[in-house]
């Protein structure tokens, strides 16, 4: 071969690899939803057949968690990199207040990267169903964007037919506004509701922005209370079948006051037909934002982006349905603090991981697939090397936190382990995750496991002693 030629060779590989675009990312999370809902996790009872397919097609994590079981901290941790207890950010905001204006949110260090970056929806935090109902910003952060999309949609308003499943022991009250169960079998298609509109706005973002780099986050809020979705969505569900948790007499007389969880079937005085009904409208929840989720990764193939766009599903909290007689979130018990992750990343095989991972790694880890390099103050850890070695241990333990800040999870694979306060004065839990995965019997009290909670005790200080070393300039107790 003439040396011209291959001159002209290299120099064309050389300025094709420099335009080789960069990977786009697809960020989709759900509201409250929980991994106990997903089929492809455990629970075949709830149909979710376009999660499902993403999870046959990326690394499925079986072990994620949240830093904080309630949407505002949960989702401004994952967003700024840091632990809830790092920032002291325990309320309805983006957290940009406690970080500072220097350091860059997630979605923002793309956005200084030469990414457009768009929200639709609810992505930082927004009331559901108040700001869905205003169509308004919410608790968002601009700065985290290029363009930022609102999908106000009626809620618990909606036309159809609704029933209030709790505080209406009676049946009088047909349906409530605010953060209740009120269940709406809602007339017409998926567009008249929040979640419909934001997989068409979606669409017509990733059809705009197909030729150019794009860091897209799409919010969806169902199955966050009010259960409302198009009637058709109910129909698999009849509530008369719906499966109850197993009750069992007692319950609560082992754990401490503030392990019960601030709804339950004693103070929200459901009925086991009502709960039955909140469970199987839960369900119709899920199905409906399924629907919408395969909508937009339908989109993403059409267009042909599926070879070069990360796409990442997971949800901020999960969701107590029944189990213990809790319902919704807060509480640090598996239902409310596990939650499905799944990340596929185009090249890499599918597979299921079983480490611990948490929602604040998902920060490092899309940077880095993306060949950005994040601030090291950080407090995620990459989970990359887990897409090529499943079998790879990223963490050893997962930590959570609620109330404030003053309750506290480390959850191994053996053990759940729960304290009330840093000096552990409101109480302990301590359940044996191998012989009691559903979390019956609280072992913290008893003797025979006094060495495993000193254990743990001194894991936590380390723990908070790691989380709050930041150099965000905080003074702490």
């Amino acid at each position: 071969m003439k040396p011209l030629i291959l001159v002209s060779l290299f120099l064309f590989s050389t300025i094709a690899y420099a335009q080789q675009k960069k990977p786009n990312v697809l960020f989709i999370i759900s509201d409250d939803l929980t991994a106990t809902a997903v089929s492809s996790y455990e629970n075949k009872a709830c149909a979710t057949p376009n999660i499902d397919q993403l999870a046959s097609e990326g690394v499925r994590f079986t072990k994620a968690y949240t830093q904080y079981p309630v949407c505002g901290p949960s989702r401004a941790s994952l967003l700024s990199g840091y632990y809830p207890n790092a920032t002291k950010t325990f309320g309805y905001v983006s957290g940009r207040k406690n970080i500072g204006p220097d350091r860059k949110t997630w979605p923002q260090l793309f956005k200084d990267n030469g990414y457009y970056t768009a929200r639709v929806s609810k992505i930082y935090h927004m009331g559901v169903p108040i700001d869905i109902e205003k169509g308004s910003n919410g608790k968002d952060d601009e700065a985290s964007w290029t363009e930022r999309f609102n999908s106000q949609g009626p809620e618990w308003q909606a036309i159809g037919e609704a029933e209030l499943v709790q505080g209406n022991p009676d049946g009088k009250i047909e349906r409530k506004g605010g953060n209740v169960m009120t269940i709406v079998k809602a007339d017409g298609d998926d567009l008249v509701h929040s979640d419909g509109k934001t997989a068409k706005k979606a669409i017509e973002l990733i059809q705009q922005h197909k030729d150019e780099p794009f860091f897209l986050a799409v919010g969806f809020v169902r199955p966050h209370v009010p259960f409302v979705a198009p009637k058709p969505y109910f129909q698999p569900y009849p509530y008369e079948e719906a499966k109850l948790p197993q009750k069992v007499k007692g319950d609560w007389d082992d754990i401490p006051e503030r392990g019960i969880n601030y709804v339950t079937s004693v103070n929200g005085q459901m009925s086991l037909d009502q709960q039955k009904k909140a469970v199987a409208a839960y369900y119709a929840s899920v199905t409906y934002m399924d629907a919408q989720v395969g909508k937009v990764l339908q989109a993403l193939k059409e267009e042909g982006l599926e070879d070069n766009t990360i796409i990442i599903f997971t949800s901020d909290h999960g969701f107590h349905l029944g189990e213990h007689d809790f319902w919704m979130k807060v509480s640090l018990h598996e239902e409310s603090v596990r939650v499905p992750l799944i990340i596929k990343v185009p090249g890499k095989k599918p597979a299921v991981c079983h480490s611990f991972v948490e929602l604040l790694d998902l920060y490092p880890t899309i940077a880095e697939l993306s060949g950005l390099k994040t601030a090291k103050h950080i407090q995620g850890k990459s989970l990359v090397k887990t897409l090529d070695k499943p079998n790879r241990k990223v963490r050893n333990m997962a930590f959570s936190v609620t109330q404030g800040g003053k309750t506290f999870l480390l959850r191994t694979d053996e053990w759940a382990y729960i304290q009330y306060n840093e000096d552990a004065s409101a109480g302990m839990e301590l359940f044996d995750m191998t012989k009691d995965p559903q979390q019956f019997t609280n072992l913290a009290s008893n003797p025979n496991y006094a060495k495993i909670v000193s254990s743990f005790q001194r894991k936590l200080r380390k723990k908070l002693k790691q989380v709050r070393k930041n150099d965000l300039g905080f003074t702490y107790p």
